[in-house]
């Protein structure tokens, strides 16, 4: 059987493994975390409809788990890459784990005995987990890591499993994956808030990141959907999103629009206005980019439920006694405003993945001038790279919301299938 590998296991990697199994390719699916999803898990809802985003992504999740046609390789990274299309030698370091994967079940005893809690990246450290952890309760595949870099080797998790799936030693291994074609899928990682330093994040409890804010609204996050203070645990009485942070900026080398902050914005405004109406909601921007499909709609929709735009930028954040201060000029009238938010969500642009210079490297294709895998004609497709065999999808060659990702994905697995047919 022809075989296919696709590096990244968000939404999009998802979709493209799903659609070139279902033509009888046999896909290996490769994600260097514990689990498959990538970041369209950690978030509450999508938009412009609001659905649960976990309710779209595990049924997706389960289904290419459960599919004979792929191997997932998780805790997993690509290490070279040789070859060219029709004949790809793919070198994947497979990093230990720990635990008897084929054993395992995720029954979470483990877990709830280990006495160690460390920083919780999928949480974004808005909560803690252990140091033998599932990352969160829908993860596929269903089985533990071990942290043995936290681990304090207690040994309580060794005697209550059951299975006796957990492993004290454990060892990386390489795998070596041949395949017709390549589809990267890498994703991306969020600006570091901290570079804008007006806005005193980490310095300031009450101001935090979008992605944070995700997980603190979530249902099944650290604080269980309930919206608070992280400086003493209390409800806001009101929250400003300030916008474009680390996007349309040249100071920090972020002059591109990340396309879907303006979006995640409302879409949180409106779910703050939802469950808590007795909650100020105020939004600073610069422009509101609403573009897509029903987007202009849910901009109003946004503004019928009281949340105010405001045209114009905070200079800074100060704390003052029990709440914060922001003056920021409404470029609409004229008019400078002080503002006494309890809650600053900063939106956070969209950058290029971690270690995106080195898989671009390994792959022998080139990176746009803001970091991006470029692709090699827009006009004759957003999919093709300069290199024949490997096609570039969702968010890995530009910012883009989670519709348009998934389409990438499918089209990136048809430019790989029909290689599959011509070399076989």
């Amino acid at each position: 059987m022809t075989e296919v590998a696709v590096i990244g296991a968000g939404v999009a990697g998802i979709q493209a493994a799903l659609d070139l199994a279902d033509h009888d390719i046999h896909v290996h699916l490769i994600e260097r975390e514990p689990t498959i999803g990538g970041h369209m898990a950690q978030l509450d809802k999508t938009f412009p409809t609001n659905d649960c985003s976990m309710c779209i992504l595990s049924p997706k999740m389960v289904e290419v788990a459960r599919h004979p046609n792929v191997t997932i390789h998780t805790c997993s990274e690509v290490e070279g890459i040789e070859g060219e299309v029709g004949n790809f030698l793919i070198r994947v370091r497979k990093h230990p784990r720990y635990i008897l994967e084929d054993e395992c079940n995720g029954c979470g005893d483990c877990i709830a005995i280990c006495p160690v809690e460390v920083y919780n990246r999928f949480d974004a450290g808005i909560g803690v987990r252990k140091a033998i952890y599932k990352p969160h309760a829908q993860a596929v595949p269903d089985i533990v890591v071990k942290d043995n870099e936290h681990c304090i080797e207690c040994g309580l998790c060794y005697d209550v499993c059951g299975k006796e799936a957990i492993l004290r030693e454990d060892e990386e291994r390489l795998l070596e994956i041949e395949a017709a074609s390549i589809v990267v899928a890498t994703g991306y990682a969020t600006f570091d808030a901290r570079n804008k330093t007006q806005f005193r994040y980490l310095i300031i409890p009450d101001v935090i990141t979008s992605l944070e804010f995700e997980r603190m609204i979530n249902a099944s996050g650290p604080t269980g959907g309930k919206l608070k203070r992280l400086s003493n645990g209390k409800p806001p009485r009101s929250v400003a999103f300030v916008q474009c942070v680390g996007s349309r900026d040249i100071s920090v080398g972020r002059p591109y629009c990340s396309g879907v902050c303006c979006m995640y914005a409302m879409k949180n405004a409106m779910l703050i206005r939802e469950k808590n109406p007795d909650v100020e909601v105020t939004v600073f921007y610069n422009d509101i980019r609403a573009y897509g499909k029903g987007y202009e709609e849910y901009y109003e929709r946004a503004r019928s439920l009281g949340v105010r735009f405001v045209r114009g930028f905070p200079g800074e954040v100060l704390e003052e006694n029990d709440h914060l201060t922001m003056v920021a000029e409404n470029t609409e009238t004229g008019e400078v405003e002080t503002f006494h938010p309890d809650l600053v969500v900063l939106s956070v642009g969209l950058e290029p993945a971690t270690e995106a210079d080195e898989v671009a490297r390994m792959l022998g294709i080139p990176r746009d001038e803001s970091g991006f895998f470029g692709v090699a004609d827009q006009k004759v497709g957003p999919v093709l790279t300069v290199k024949p065999g490997i096609y570039v999808a969702g968010t890995a060659t530009a910012p883009r919301d989670i519709p348009d990702s998934v389409a990438m994905g499918g089209a990136a697995a048809m430019r790989a299938y029909l290689d599959t047919i011509r070399v076989g």
